[in-house]
């Protein structure tokens, strides 16, 4: 595998925004399969029309769930994530409900990973769990959440969403997203075999570079096109 191909499959091109039409859907996929991404990471109700429109291509769709802010009740997390299974999302990303990770409920955390996990694991689907890490205040939470991820044989363990927005003392919302510190706690943490996921401020081939020599295996991204067109000119210049 050639070095731009390597970075290219790291990223899931993020689809995801609120405001997204099935035109800017359609023109997302356009952009994944061009570039030979890992997946494109849509919304539930898009998965069908991602996998047609990526059909010919190496390009995997992955679905969220719970998404962004992971209240749904198990029932349903455990019925959307079949439905997505089965509509053919090969890939999961699921928001753990974080109401419940704050206060230490680690008995429902459990229960809710493993509902989800006897999902993807009957569907032969890769399941990667989001913790949203700006609503955590310590690294006792992510600590805890890479502890229980790596008992029920998650294939990813995720730093955030891009949606997970703090209120700060001024009235203004902000986020840090994926942190270089999140990331080596997330990889020493984690079991060897579960990846690592960054989301939330990946925007550039540095960002992509500095984030994959910390463990990172894959990044959601909407920036795909800057990072794959600066990598072409970096690397070709390497091998000139």
């Amino acid at each position: 595998m050639d070095k731009i191909t390597e970075l290219a499959k790291m990223i899931d091109h993020s689809l995801l925004h609120p405001t997204m039409t099935d035109e800017d859907i359609k023109q997302g996929c356009m952009l994944a399969k061009k570039y030979n991404v890992a997946t494109v990471c849509v919304k539930p109700y898009a998965i069908q029309q991602a996998v047609e429109l990526l059909k010919e291509s190496d390009v995997m769709v992955c679905a969220v769930i719970g998404f962004p802010h992971g209240n749904s009740s198990i029932d349903v997390k455990v019925f959307e994530t079949d439905q997505a299974c089965r509509n053919g999302a090969l890939e999961i990303d699921m928001v753990v409900n974080i109401g419940k990770v704050l206060g230490e409920d680690w008995e429902y955390v459990e229960k809710e990973l493993a509902s989800v996990v006897a999902v993807t694991k009957k569907h032969n689907v890769a399941l990667k769990v989001i913790f949203e890490n700006d609503y955590l205040p310590s690294d006792h939470f992510k600590i805890k959440l890479c502890e229980i991820c790596s008992r029920y044989y998650v294939e990813f363990v995720k730093t955030s969403t891009g949606y997970g927005f703090v209120k700060g003392a001024d009235g203004k919302y902000s986020y840090e997203g994926a942190t270089d510190h999140d990331l080596i706690l997330m990889r020493k943490y984690a079991a060897p075999e579960v990846q690592i996921k960054a989301a939330g401020g990946i925007r550039t081939l540095d960002d992509l570079l500095r984030v994959k020599a910390l463990g990172v295996t894959r990044i959601g991204a909407t920036a795909t096109a800057t990072i794959i067109e600066d990598a072409k000119k970096r690397f070709a210049e390497t091998v000139a």
